[in-house]
């Protein structure tokens, strides 16, 4: 598995990312292909947050975890992935390792600005590669990135471009471009 770390107003020791590559790869176990992760380091009032994405055929995975040991935040960003796979393994089964789930199991770039005064400012600008699926599939990638909308090209209405997104009362709205 390929990984990245990310500091944010910290500075991890090799260690640290050592243990963090070593819990990632317990993961692969998933996939049967090449996948990267990004592991995002950061403090904030005293508490240790690590944030895990990791990316495979167009599929991401993502958890983040504060406690008060950086370890301690790494090993729960991992349960979270273990759990967001085999809460969907159903629905994953065809995109991940064939077999995959016979054993039990235990980003993205991002670019930031200072707010300006402005209340129109754009704060956060966030790019990635909009792939053909179904709405079951988008609606999949929305839960397992814990977003409240997903823009994708859907290839059941000739890959025109659409929004799914949750709705109030439970349930899912989609939007499809002219």
């Amino acid at each position: 598995m390929k990984m990245t770390y990310a500091e944010r107003k910290v500075s991890i020791s090799d260690e640290l990312k050592e243990y963090a590559a070593k819990k990632c790869e317990k993961l692969e176990r998933y996939f049967d292909r090449d996948s990267s992760a990004k592991v995002t380091f950061s403090t904030e009032r005293g508490r240790h947050i690590v944030e895990i994405t990791v990316s495979h055929g167009g599929m991401l995975f993502r958890a983040s975890e504060q406690s008060h040991d950086m370890y301690a935040s790494i090993d729960g960003a991992i349960d979270r992935i273990e759990r967001q796979i085999q809460k969907n393994k159903t629905r994953l089964e065809k995109r991940l390792r064939q077999g995959a789930f016979d054993k039990t199991a235990e980003m993205q770039q991002l670019a930031e600005a200072q707010a300006p005064e402005d209340p129109y400012s754009v704060i956060r600008t966030k790019e990635f590669e909009v792939k053909p699926m179904s709405v079951e599939e988008a609606i999949l990638q929305m839960n397992m990135l814990g977003h409240e909308f997903f823009f994708f090209r859907n290839n059941e209405a000739g890959d025109r471009h659409s929004v799914v997104y949750k709705r109030s009362n439970d349930g899912y709205g989609l939007i499809i471009s002219k």
